[in-house]
């Protein structure tokens, strides 16, 4: 069994938490993505990126940008963008 990337608990907890979108690392050693679902989902996953984030993480700060109410999610699951 091997121990789960970074990136991969990101994953877990929006889907603990009932949210959809994806989630990427970027080359800058940074991580972008998308989050949908409803007003406190959303917010939940936005507090968990801000505070707690994975592991192995350091956050340094977090930038929430592009929100907007949307009429029907545009994802089904959350996923891991390579």
């Amino acid at each position: 069994m091997t121990a789960p990337l970074p990136i991969e608990y990101t994953e877990d907890e929006a889907k603990k938490i009932g949210v959809v979108g994806w989630v990427k690392n970027t080359s800058k050693g940074t991580v972008t993505g998308q989050v949908q679902g409803p007003e406190e989902k959303v917010n939940s996953m936005k507090s968990w990126l801000s505070k707690i984030g994975s592991p192995s993480s350091r956050i340094d700060r977090t930038n929430f940008s592009n929100e907007k109410t949307i009429s029907k999610l545009e994802y089904s699951n959350f996923s891991i963008r390579y």
